[in-house]
């Protein structure tokens, strides 16, 4: 035996007492650690879209409102109108809200002998059918309200809430649940918005980081009893997870970092993973006590070591650098996952090496004087030795399927899109769900995009050019709505001129004309009734977009569209949106996937070369990464579902996982090679011995993930679903694919001399 093994077996005690030590100094920061759910801080602080963002916000506050849907049979019944009224009047009393828009707000103007008169919308709540009909008519001639605020079937209303700044998520929501338990009524209440969506998202982050570690961990005991059934065999890995779990955990909150959707992966990744080299050292020893049963507890444990110190380390190692892949991520939190993940991995490895060795030597175990079968995996034993027999009796045929199954799933890739719909983290049946589909369906879509104009915004030139792109993108199907001042003044005109008169309902000829129109209405009502379309001087104006929108693809049309008609604008200044900020998340998305997809491929590639010192080992250790890659695009592909932020990091986290497989193989196929045994003969031998290891590493990372099952965010659900499927092809490709190319190449770096200690 060599050195290492010796010292660990000499210093047992402190190689368990030490790692305990050190997971409860980690533990420590744990108590301060933070969520954030905002998505504009998962961008650097630099970008362009947040920029834009702040500076519109600035001029015309938060482009990105509340907003509440009311629903019953007509809205115009004198109990809905009545409860909307006086849900609007405390609103406007709260010290929450900088503005409040519902059919109560909304100005109807009109000309009266020369003057513009300007009254609410909605002066009187109808009180018989003819007054509620003369509303109806009313409202459908009004842009303002007709399919913004009430939908054109009459059974929805919409009541726009403006948030103060400096306003936390958490008081706004409290604030809408006082008003609306203070009215009740009959009328169903959906509530949508961003501050909704963020602290939901905060909601659903505590409940899965309470809910799914624990199950998970359940899971993996119940999966590692059922395999090695020795109740050491289970908990020392066991151990290894929690301490790992804990470290790289309490690495978050120390470098000031902060838990997301993303980072919520981090617990079950280290379930899922950080027990692989633990499962490996538990197959080897209860190998070696079957076949040596005379041998002591500290000589098994010693050999156990000895075998597998150098393929845990290679093995840990890939795993590393496929998950650092992560770390050329744009997106922080994804960065700070690979990071995170790495070190709890790294741990992992270290407490396999150290405090799992360590902890089998000091259990008091009776000798055993006959040979003892290995414990639990028949089921897994025929299934290797029904690969052992395909792959060295029809390796031309299990090549010629797997070249089949890549052609067809992967030609899935050319229908694979990126999501650029943060709600969609959320369940179909997800109540702000149901209200952002109303929205899209009802009131013109839950995307804004906000275009600042800057100049002289009375200038009619400048307002014609405004109404005729409202014009042109209202004419797009996902188009809801186009507005700017340019459609008040047309209302101005319409309301001081008569049907039929050159100026009724357009932009008057004259600047002089158009700040007559705005001193009249400045006379009858409130100036700043106009806000939000523009500012105090008449220096920036802004057109608002609001549109349906569910892919990137959907956001670059309308986007594509807009710059195409304000191209040559001299005024035309910058744009800005929420779902600008989701677009260039969905960018990032993709360039992320293909930075860290070219890293982690390279650096695993590199790695096998130098473990196995041969260029074709790098190429063969990269075909399953390769063929589970495409074939995991491919499915995202053929079945609709979207690049996002969780299911981007699959390309990293499948070929740091999955690239275990094949290396383990080759170590064993290797070693049974230098012990004389023939091609055919060594691969039989390596699946059903190290094959045993491999699948119940697998069957582990499995089971780990499938927690991510239950969590709350549907993003989430497919990830989990995803990167099962991709350790599953890994582990094929493993077992199956890595063998028949073996046995029909037969690569020379797999038949070099025997190694010392290997």
């Amino acid at each position: 035996m060599g050195r290492f093994e010796q010292i660990i077996i000499k210093y047992k005690w402190w190689f368990i007492i030490i790692p305990v030590v050190l997971t409860l100094l980690a533990a420590i920061p744990l108590i301060n650690t933070k969520i954030n759910s905002d998505l504009e801080k998962y961008l650097p602080k630099n970008d362009p879209a947040l920029k834009n963002n702040l500076k519109i916000e600035e001029l015309f506050g938060n482009p990105d409102p509340v907003m509440l849907i009311f629903k019953t049979n007509d809205v115009l019944n004198y109990k809905t109108l009545k409860r909307l009224k006086n849900i609007s009047k405390a609103f406007h009393r709260s010290k929450d809200f900088q503005e409040v828009i519902s059919l109560f707000d909304i100005k109807d103007i009109k000309g009266e002998d020369g003057a513009m008169i300007v009254n609410p919308l909605v002066k009187r709540i109808p009180q018989n059918k003819r007054q509620e009909a003369a509303l109806r008519k009313k409202i459908i001639s009004d842009k303002f309200a007709y399919k913004t605020l009430v939908s054109d079937d009459f059974k929805y209303t919409a009541l726009i809430l403006k948030v103060k700044e400096g306003i936390s998520d958490e008081e706004v929501v409290a604030a809408v649940n006082k008003i609306l338990k203070e009215y009740p009524g009959t009328e169903t209440v959906y509530k949508t918005g961003y501050p909704y969506l963020r602290t939901r998202i905060n909601s659903d982050i505590s409940h899965d980081m309470l809910v799914l570690m624990p199950i998970g961990l359940v899971l993996m005991i119940v999966f590692l009893f059922i395999s090695f059934r020795e109740t050491k065999a289970v908990l020392a890995p066991l151990l290894v997870v929690a301490m790992s779990i804990v470290i790289s955990m309490g690495f978050f909150p120390l470098m000031g970092w902060q838990l997301s959707i993303i980072t919520i992966l981090a617990p079950v990744m280290m379930i899922a993973i950080a027990n692989n080299y633990g499962v490996h050292f538990v197959a080897r020893y209860q190998e070696l006590r079957s076949y040596y049963p005379r041998w002591t507890i500290e000589k098994i444990t010693q050999n156990t070591l000895a075998y597998l110190k150098k393929p845990i380390v290679i093995t840990a190692l890939t795993t590393i650098a496929g998950i650092l892949g992560l770390v050329t991520h744009i997106l922080r939190p994804a960065r700070q996952l690979g990071i995170a993940a790495a070190l709890g991995i790294m741990f992992a490895l270290i407490f396999s090496l150290t405090f799992i060795p360590a902890f089998f030597a000091v259990q008091k175990e009776k000798k055993i004087k006959k040979r003892i079968p290995i414990r639990g995996g028949k089921a897994i034993h025929y299934a290797l030795v029904f690969f052992g027999r395909i792959t060295t009796r029809r390796p031309v045929t299990v090549l010629v399927i797997f070249g089949i199954v890549l052609l067809i799933v992967g030609s899935g890739i050319s229908f694979l899109k990126a999501s650029s719909n943060s709600e969609n983290f959320l369940p179909k049946n997800h109540p702000f769900r149901q209200a952002t589909a109303i929205v899209n369906e009802k009131f013109g879509g839950t995307k804004n995009i906000s275009v600042l104009f800057t100049g002289d915004i009375k200038n009619p030139a400048l307002l014609r050019r405004l109404d005729h792109y409202e014009t042109e993108l209202k004419k797009m199907p996902q188009v809801g709505n186009a507005i700017s001042i340019a459609t008040i003044i047309r209302q101005m005109s319409k309301a001081l001129n008569n049907p039929g008169d050159p100026l009724y309902d357009t932009i008057p000829p004259t600047e002089a004309a158009v700040a007559q129109y705005l001193e009249l209405y400045s006379m009858s009502s409130n100036p700043e009734d106009f806000e939000d379309f523009v500012d105090f001087d008449y220096k920036n104006a802004v057109l608002n977009v609001q549109f349906r929108a569910d892919t990137k693809s959907a956001v670059d049309d309308v986007i594509k569209k807009i710059n195409q008609l304000t191209a040559n604008d001299p005024a035309r200044s910058i744009m800005g949106g929420y779902c600008l900020v989701d677009k260039e998340i969905s960018e990032s998305i993709i360039r992320g996937q293909i930075y860290s997809l070219i890293f982690a491929i390279i650096a695993i590639t590199v790695l096998i070369v130098i473990i196995f010192r041969s260029f074709i080992a790098g190429l063969l250790g990269s075909l399953p990464l390769v063929f589970t890659l495409i074939t995991l695009f491919g499915t995202m592909g053929w079945l609709g579902i979207k690049l996002d932020i969780a299911t981007a990091m699959l390309s990293s986290i499948a070929i740091g996982v999955g690239v275990d497989y094949t290396i383990h193989f080759f170590w064993r196929y290797r070693y049974d090679l230098q012990q004389g045994k023939m091609h055919k003969e060594a691969i039989i031998n390596t699946l059903t011995t190290t094959g045993r290891g491999i699948t119940i590493n697998a069957l582990s990372v499995i089971i780990g993930f499938a927690v991510l099952f239950i969590s709350s965010f549907l993003t989430i659900k497919y990830f989990a679903f995803l990167i099962i499927f991709s350790v599953l092809i890994c582990l094929l490709g493993a077992l199956i694919l890595i063998p028949a190319i073996s046995l029909l190449f037969r690569p020379k770096f797999l038949e070099m001399k025997k190694e010392k200690n290997s």
